[in-house]
């Protein structure tokens, strides 16, 4: 018999507040407007905010300047169109903007599962409807540009404190990576004939 681990419990009772929480969210429970529009505006500041430090991204962006992507997931949808400065603006749904020139529908309609597949490293199935060098733009912008952390950090606390800071969290997303792993292993066995 093979030794169990001690926090076995732990598992169990994740899976059961899972099925639990997602039994008792009603399926049609819905943000206010004025949440989803925040949301979104602050997403477009984050986007912004990396591209200023990315001046190869801006260049790419600004020879899509006026072209419009829509993300949808569920029934949620994130309009934006590029600025001729590379950046990204916020169009609101109900601004009657013309179509997009690109849709990006995210096929996992499960919150836990695609973040769980974000956490893997990995990137979530994607359903792409448009134009085609624009989604070639798009995603190169996903493979290239990444976010640094420990430099925006290190301008509010120095470089010592940052790297450390940054490394510890960065220990923490490996140690939720590894966990999620192994907790979709489990599940993927008792999914197996």
């Amino acid at each position: 018999m093979a030794t169990q681990s001690p926090f076995s419990w732990l598992a169990d009772a994740a899976d059961t507040l899972r099925a639990q929480l997602l039994a008792d969210l009603p399926s049609s429970f819905t943000q206010p407007a004025w949440v989803v529009a925040e949301v979104q505006q602050r997403v477009v500041l984050f986007l912004n905010h990396v591209l200023m430090q990315e001046p190869a991204a801006r260049d790419r962006l600004q020879r899509q300047r006026g072209r419009y992507v829509q993300v949808c997931w569920r029934d949620q949808v994130f309009q934006c169109a590029f600025t001729p400065a590379g950046l990204v603006e916020y169009i609101a749904p109900d601004s009657g903007a013309k179509a997009a020139d690109l849709v990006l529908r995210v096929n996992e309609p499960s919150p836990f599962e695609l973040v769980k597949t974000v956490l893997e490293g990995d990137k979530p199935a994607i359903r792409i409807e448009g134009d085609v060098q624009l989604a070639a733009e798009v995603n190169w912008l996903i493979d290239h540009v990444r976010w640094d952390p420990e430099e925006d950090v290190a301008r509010l606390i120095g470089d010592a404190p940052a790297h450390t800071l940054v490394q510890t969290a960065k220990r923490a997303v490996d140690a939720l990576r590894s966990f999620v792993q192994q907790q979709a292993q489990p599940q993927a066995q008792k999914a197996a004939p």
